[in-house]
């Protein structure tokens, strides 16, 4: 071992496949007997033993600052009710992140904390509610990785550490295998209710007792071996990497500061809170012993309550925050369609885009889809199942015609076959094209509106001023396309921050100052958004038939700034002659 470890890396002789697939063979039959054998060919990559390794990419440094009232307003125009759950998880996470953040900066001085709590979270309310969709808003606001997991999967197996330990690994995955990024991501288990143990079993119930005990320690502290034991290919790893090193690289992330979110329906637990609670007959809840809405009762549960529902008290005391959410009704479901950020209406924008066809909802269409979906109970997850039910036929017949615009009416969704052959009627062409731009008008007065109420959160967070100009601008860029609001406002930020170059660049060029109005501005956005080419023909434009205008008048006077307006963008010789007959009064004022 030492001879071997003394050669040099151009000395050591390449390892030859067959006798690492024989090592593997050997290591696999001595650890599980005859059970187990390595079947599959062995393939090592042909690179030179010498070649250098690959350099680590350069780590993301996360910079965390948002107060938990900014989340909650960032929420706010996703998620529709709900406003106890988000004002809790907006809280405590941004509190769990600035924690974070504070220790990083004493120099681990807060590490010292005896039995230091996390901030894990216990999500309890009905399916489609929006529990998972708000999770993943929230990870992508903050920008830390995300996985999801399954409860039922544990309680399926046999062997539960191992999968429980998978979840952290897949967190590294999700981040790219950046592991100081993994360290601080989200961990979202969700049907946690199912892991819980059987109440009218007796004795323990162990296989769901022991899921809950093996997620203690990573809910908590512990390192975690990103190596998988049980893995051929990543014994072969580590075997190929000792061979090249001589070295054995610990490789394992710490748990100590991933957030652990837990949901579930929790279908029998009003039933406990509401018989703890009248059985002490006592304050709040001898006053609602008769109402049958269980929320109300879910949002008095405490932990002896989820444990006599069959968890762990362990398990119940790592999880200190619990958010409850409400069922959502008829109106609700209708609001989430209406949201111009909800994902459902713009992802069947998507479809029918994807054959170059636009749709437009009416209000009338959106009730009756809400109306159908609430019918079904299965909250807002069942809104995107009766809209495909709904538009299937028209999805499946409307890419074979000449059809390019299709508006989604109320006798769509109650008829479907027979709304798509008035739609396909070339008698009713006028009637198609009438009520598709009268629904796109709708559209984008409701895009305005939501705009102007919410112009005081998007100004400051995006830092662009919401003029009417630029709201109307929203709205038509809105309509033409399929993105959410916020992907809108970065565009024409964008947009607009290429301007204010090209602003920069003719003035270094020309020694000319021009300065655009917002009005101006925002007309050549409208025009980038329809042509790629528009800014570069704007740049002509202003060499071509602006430039001579300008150095005229500079020449006569010494003005080197001109401030160009709208309609001198829609008609520059009417502006340009009147600049010029401006000049000539300011140096003949007589």
């Amino acid at each position: 071992m030492r001879k071997r470890e003394a050669m040099t890396q151009k000395d050591r002789k390449f390892p030859d496949p067959r006798e690492i697939e024989k090592e593997i063979s050997q290591f696999l039959s001595e650890k599980f007997g005859g059970r187990v054998k390595l079947i599959s060919p062995v393939v090592i990559p042909a690179e030179a033993p010498d070649q250098k390794e690959e350099k680590p990419r350069k780590q993301k440094k996360i910079d965390f600052s948002l107060k938990p009232e900014e989340l909650e307003a960032y929420l706010d125009q996703y998620v529709v009710k709900q406003s106890e759950a988000k004002a809790i998880l907006a809280t405590k996470i941004c509190t769990h992140f600035h924690r974070i953040k504070q220790a990083r900066s004493s120099n681990g001085e807060d590490d010292a904390i005896v039995g230091n709590i996390k901030n894990n979270i216990l999500m309890i309310g009905p399916t489609g509610v929006g529990k998972t969709y708000m999770i993943k808003l929230i990870a992508d606001k903050i920008g830390v990785p995300m996985v999801k997991g399954d409860a039922t999967k544990f309680s399926e197996t046999g062997y539960v550490g191992g999968d429980v330990e998978d979840l952290v690994r897949d967190l590294v995955r999700e981040a790219d295998n950046d592991i100081k990024l993994a360290q601080y991501g989200i961990i979202y288990i969700d049907e946690i209710d199912k892991i819980a143990s059987s109440r009218n079993l007796v004795g323990p119930d162990v296989s769901r007792t022991g899921v809950q005990r093996a997620l203690l320690k990573p809910m908590e502290e512990t390192d975690i071996d990103l190596r998988v034991p049980h893995d051929p290919i990543s014994m072969l790893e580590e075997i190929e990497r000792y061979r090249k090193t001589g070295k054995r690289k610990k490789h394992y992330i710490n748990t100590k500061n991933i957030l652990f979110i837990m949901s579930g329906a929790f279908n029998d637990l009003a039933e406990i809170i509401k018989k703890r609670m009248v059985d002490q007959g006592i304050g709040f809840g001898a006053a609602i012993r008769s109402r049958s809405d269980s929320i109300e009762y879910l949002k008095h549960v405490k932990p002896e309550d989820l444990i006599k529902y069959g968890f762990e008290s362990e398990f119940i005391g790592r999880l200190p925050v619990i958010s409850v959410f409400e069922k959502l009704t008829e109106d609700d479901l209708f609001a989430i369609l209406k949201n111009p950020n909800n994902p459902i209406i713009l992802s069947k924008k998507l479809d029918f885009k994807a054959y170059n066809i636009a749709v437009k909802f009416d209000d009338g269409a959106l009730r009756e889809i809400a109306r159908l979906a609430y019918k079904d109970g299965t909250g807002a997850r069942g809104l995107t199942s009766v809209i495909e039910k709904i538009l299937i036929k028209l999805e499946k017949r409307l890419p074979s015609t000449g059809i390019k615009k299709v508006p989604v009416t109320e006798e769509v969704v109650k008829d479907p076959e027979s709304a798509l052959k008035k739609i396909l009627s070339v008698s009713n062409r006028s009637w198609r094209e009438k009520t598709y731009e009268k629904l796109a008008q709708q559209e984008k007065e409701s895009i305005k509106q939501y705009v102007t109420h919410h112009s005081a959160m998007l100004t400051e967070k995006y830092g662009i001023e919401l003029t009417p100009s630029r709201i109307d601008l929203i709205a038509e860029i809105y309509g033409s396309g399929t993105s959410d609001v916020a992907a809108v406002i970065k565009k024409i930020k964008n947009y607009r921050d290429q301007i204010k170059n090209m602003e920069a660049y003719f003035h270094k060029t020309h020694a000319l100052n021009i300065i655009l109005d917002q009005d101006c501005i925002d007309l050549i956005i409208l025009r980038m958004n329809s042509s790629p080419t528009a800014l570069g023909e704007f740049y002509k434009e202003l060499t071509s038939k602006f430039e001579y205008g300008f150095k005229l008048i500079r020449d006569r006077t010494g003005q080197t700034t001109f401030v160009i307006t709208k309609e001198g963008l829609e008609n520059p010789q009417q502006f340009l002659d009147d600049l010029v007959k401006e000049s000539y009064v300011k140096d003949d004022p007589s």
